[in-house]
């Protein structure tokens, strides 16, 4: 709290959002790193993996264009997403199946390590650089071309690039531990994220859609990892607020017509950060819920709240418990951008988008959806069933759809 000229202490509140005005920046691209690494390449320091076709070239911050692969695409899954929210990959998968896309799910995929490395500072460059080139170089293996599903590992494979491009000692220190595993020193032409994809098929997804979202508001999280981390690689639009916040989540939330209501503090983190969920766990419950989600149910009411990283996601959802036996003002249902894309095109909210994990109640959002959930969990349970006593070990892709 600050003091006025008489003493008086004074308060201080955020703009209102109608009365913001947007205008992009435009600051250029200081280098091209692709270039770099196509030199790289010509000295035969590393290789470097193409995107494959067919792939959709859109604008990032400062107008570079940026490839996005539509399909051959090797997942790189998120530890958090496995743990807390599995809905989140699987319905990237479902997606992907839906269209007929060509695409990999890896068993010997290895973590980041990048939550830890924030927390804790552990590890080292070398064994950081080497573990995001050992799993790039697997899919190129593989045959198939690297696409993140997580933001924090996004963000820190695009610094970790950064490192590899402009330390000539780094690399050395790679390429001889790449060698001791007897694997290519490979790296992608771009660092892609599954919301980008998300954003490139938005119309087709969009074009597929059985259900009227008319009704429902949204409020868009953007995730820190993914428009803070190297900003000039994140997908801006004009259309999209003008240029001035990246265009992902908020397009394919526009595309699926759903309503997408602002909030002042769009910009601050979901409390999650770099380091606090580990260290600091109670700052991290507290700002979810009272500075983002009461905030957001403040200025904007929304029905849902949208995200598109599995921190994010965890934190604002798993949050809210907490505050609310405080008789706070939180109680909004959280989910990633590709689950309500899955739902959308009529997928199973439990079977595929597997909804029951979440921490707050999304009945009434699913009511508003058009989604009859009683009976969604019924056919669940009786998926369930099966497993349980021993008739099935697990649920097909064709029983996720039956």
């Amino acid at each position: 709290m600050s003091h006025a000229s008489n003493g008086a202490p004074t308060v201080i509140t955020p703009p209102k959002v109608a009365e913001r005005i947007f205008k992009r920046q435009g600051n250029p691209e200081k280098e091209d790193y692709r270039e770099q690494l196509f030199e790289l390449e010509a000295k035969g320091e590393l290789e470097v993996i193409r995107v494959p076709e067919p792939y959709v070239e859109v604008e990032t911050k400062f107008g570079r264009k940026k490839k996005i692969p539509l399909e051959h695409t090797w997942h790189h899954k998120s530890c958090g997403q496995c743990g807390h929210i599995p809905g989140y990959p699987t319905s990237i998968f479902w997606l992907h199946r839906q269209f007929g896309f060509d695409y990999f799910d890896p068993k010997d995929q290895t973590s980041c390590t990048a939550w830890n490395y924030y927390a804790s500072s552990t590890s080292n460059p070398p064994a950081q650089a080497s573990i995001a080139v050992r799993n790039f170089s697997q899919a190129h293996v593989d045959g198939y071309f690297p696409f993140i599903h997580c933001g924090t590992s996004y963000g820190h494979y695009k610094e970790t690039r950064d490192q590899i491009i402009h330390f000539p000692k780094l690399r050395e220190q790679v390429r001889r531990i790449m060698d001791r595993l007897n694997m290519p020193f490979a790296f992608p032409e771009e660092i892609v994220h599954y919301s980008e994809w998300l954003h490139v098929m938005r119309d087709r997804i969009a074009e597929r859609k059985v259900l009227d979202l008319s009704n429902v508001t949204v409020s868009v999280h953007p995730a820190c990892h993914y428009h803070k981390l190297i900003p000039e690689d994140a997908i801006y639009n004009d259309d999209i607020y003008n240029g001035q916040r990246t265009s992902v989540v908020t397009g394919i939330a526009q595309a699926l017509g759903a309503k997408v209501a602002d909030y002042s503090n769009w910009h601050d983190c979901c409390g999650f950060g770099f380091s606090h969920i580990l260290v600091n766990r109670d700052f991290s419950r507290s700002f979810a819920a009272i500075r983002k989600i009461e905030r957001m149910k403040e200025e904007a009411n929304p029905d849902l709240v949208l995200a598109h990283d599995t921190g994010c996601l965890t934190t604002l959802d798993k949050s809210q418990f907490a505050t609310r036996a405080h008789n706070r003002k939180v109680g909004i249902p959280v989910m990633s951008d590709v689950q309500f894309a899955a739902l959308a095109m009529g997928a199973h909210p439990y079977k595929v988008c597997q909804l029951h994990w979440h921490g707050v109640d999304n009945k009434p959002l699913l009511e508003k959806m058009g989604i009859d959930h009683e009976k969604a969990w019924a056919e669940f349970e009786e998926q369930a069933e099966k497993i349980k006593s021993g008739e099935t070990q697990f649920m097909t892709w064709e029983e996720a759809d039956a």
